[in-house]
């Protein structure tokens, strides 16, 4: 069965589903009619260059079509099958040599075209490899639909952030990756672009070793609405996880962040905890942040969640206006410093310095 006669047989989700609680399907499909899937849908320009303009190294390319990854996670079937209906005609690969390595980080541009846009990434990591990647999503399209599937190889090393700094408009993003045995994952989000977005991110550790650090900072604005469901799957013996999520909400906006750590039986000494916490700029701003477990393995070394929300704390604001600066500023100091507790763990150095610059306009806009 084509993905487009899959989803067209699947029963459409309702709020009860935990996935679907904040964000129906019908509000984020791009027009609203969730028994159609529309053939306007145009491809987006993409390219892949290095954060600082010098030559790609050899062993990264990016080409068209997908591959088959082993050991993905629990798909959502809906959302799946419809982003692979809308993306036939942009299918991509990027595909990293066994033992790649890069003194810069690599950035893969999305420029969105049209009115409705989308496109399949699939990433082919090799073994032992050591990548720094930056996906960057830009444009004026009224809808984009990003699907990210892949793994990584044995041993290899890779920070996978992920910028959305669409102008407006709708995202619907839903991830898949697999992590294999002795792989360290840094998975980044970056989110200040987009009226609407939807994310279901999923990643699985299906053999021993696997490591991995999911990484939220999510600035809200105006009336934006942003809904991140992140759920992580262990499933095999000595597994480490983390989940940190940072969300700075201003003006009417409202933040969603839900967390789901599963850890399967027999997968003896998984190391698991997730942390969101929510800093409210304004009175008519709203967060939610639901972690939750599910453990069916005893053996475990740990396993805990937490939530935190709370506007900016007044003692550090009177701490640094007692230095010198003015409220405007101390306030757009401790924005940052939240937002950046989280961003200056995606990466090195110039990934860091590369991030900041580009989220320095939506900071201030905070910070007012």
């Amino acid at each position: 069965m084509d993905s487009a006669s899959q989803y067209l047989s699947t029963e459409m989700p309702d709020r009860a589903d935990h996935l679907w609680r904040y964000t129906p399907w019908k509000r984020i499909h791009p027009t609203g009619n969730t028994k159609e899937i529309p053939t306007d849908v145009t491809s987006p320009l993409i390219g892949l260059v290095t954060i600082d303009g010098s030559p790609l190294p050899p062993g990264i390319v990016l080409k068209e079509g997908v591959s088959k990854s082993d050991g993905l996670p629990v798909e959502e079937e809906i959302t799946k099958s419809f982003l692979e209906a809308v993306t036939e005609e942009a299918k991509y690969t990027l595909s990293v040599d066994p033992k790649f390595r890069s003194k810069v980080p690599i950035v893969l541009e999305i420029e969105t075209v049209g009115s409705l846009c989308s496109a399949h990434i699939c990433l082919e990591i090799g073994k032992l490899a050591e990548l720094e990647l930056v996906t960057v999503v830009r444009g004026d399209c009224e809808w984009f639909g990003l699907l990210r599937t892949g793994s990584t190889g044995e041993g290899a090393l890779a920070s996978d952030i992920v910028v959305n700094l669409l102008n407006e408009g709708r995202l619907l993003r839903i991830e898949s990756i697999s992590i294999p045995r002795n792989s360290q994952f840094k998975a980044g989000t970056v989110s200040s672009g987009s009226s609407m977005t939807k994310a279901d991110l999923r990643y699985r550790m299906f053999q021993p070793g696997g490591s991995l650090n999911v990484l939220g900072s999510i600035l809200s604005a105006g009336e934006m609405s942003l809904d991140h469901h992140i759920e992580i799957y262990h499933d095999s013996p000595e597994t480490f996880s983390r989940l940190d999520w940072n969300s700075a909400c201003g003006g009417k906006s409202k933040t969603v962040g839900t967390g789901m750590l599963r850890i399967s039986k027999g997968s003896n000494g998984a190391d698991a905890a997730q942390l969101f916490q929510n800093l409210l700029l304004s009175g008519n701003a709203q967060a939610d942040s639901i972690p939750e477990l599910e453990v069916s393995e005893h053996e475990v070394v740990g396993c805990g969640h937490g939530t935190a929300s709370g506007p900016v704390d007044e003692d550090q604001m009177f701490y640094l206006e007692s230095r010198g600066m003015s409220p405007s500023e101390s306030r757009s100091a401790l924005i940052a410093a939240f937002l950046n507790s989280t961003l200056s763990e995606m990466g090195g150095d110039l990934m860091h310095g590369w991030l900041v610059s580009e989220l320095d306009s939506d900071l201030s806009e905070l910070g007012d």
